[in-house]
């Protein structure tokens, strides 16, 4: 199975935000059993954001995460490009709207804000693309939406790092099924991966395993982390390194 990230925000071309959120998405559509195939990163630009979605959705994944972009403001502008890009009418989900209502509401009870009125901005953030089912942001004022467009699970989250965990966590992975794949880290004590290049091969030819290692420079320690489909065939092509010569240790990140 296959999916691709793209995340949203002027900020992450510049560098003054960086982008933690796509290795948060792609770590749980891993573990989730997907082949995060590519992450795309665009600008807040209505036509950027398009023609990025035109292009993976060219390469067919089943899943597309989008984060970032649902925001009030004038730059906030990822449902509107996401509606163009499908096809659709950017409509008002009267109950998002309810909803953000609330949220200001409530936020002005506490004493954050000094005015719950729904004004413009606020509005803005109740439109989703026509047929989009809402989702629940419990972290935060907008929603996010799902969409199923020609086969593939379109999925528009926030880029606020906080809110967009919860509703991945929440309202995203429990509509991907249950199947998941088995991560199993080891540190090998091999001094370089040239030499550990040929008998990772070797085992890549003996089990259906994906195996990714990572150097540590020069030294006592490579990294290897062995994805399967089960603990049983990770842990397989694990005692088939070791039987190689390759001594290995839990890798605790």
């Amino acid at each position: 199975m296959l999916a691709e990230v793209m995340t949203v925000g002027d900020e992450l071309l510049t560098g003054n935000t960086v982008d933690s959120n796509s290795a948060f998405i792609a770590k749980k559509l891993t573990e989730r059993g997907y082949w995060v195939r590519r992450i795309t990163t665009v600008g807040d630009d209505v036509e950027e954001i398009k023609k990025a979605i035109n292009e993976v959705l060219g390469r067919r994944p089943e899943v597309l995460v989008i984060s970032g972009g649902l925001g009030p403001t004038h730059d906030d502008v990822t449902m509107l490009a996401v509606a163009e890009a499908l096809g659709r009418r950017l409509v008002l989900c009267n109950e998002c709207l309810e909803k953000i209502k609330a949220f200001y509401e409530r936020l002005y009870r506490e004493g954050y804000i000094d005015d719950p009125a729904l004004n413009e901005g606020r509005r803005k953030m109740a439109y989703l693309p026509e047929g989009a089912k809402p989702l629940e942001n419990s972290e935060g004022a907008a929603p996010g939406a799902y969409i199923e467009h020609n086969g593939v699970k379109i999925f528009v989250l926030p880029g606020m790092p906080r809110e967009m965990k919860a509703m991945l966590e929440r309202e995203v992975l429990p509509r991907l099924g249950e199947r998941k794949f088995v991560q199993l880290k080891f540190l090998a004590e091999i001094t370089d991966e040239s030499k550990l290049a040929p008998i990772l091969k070797e085992a890549l030819e003996h089990f259906n395993v994906r195996i990714h290692s990572s150097p540590k420079g020069f030294g006592k320690y490579i990294g290897v982390i062995i994805f399967a489909e089960s603990e049983e065939g990770a842990e397989k092509a694990a005692r088939f390194l070791e039987e190689r010569g390759i001594s290995l240790e839990r890798w605790k990140l």
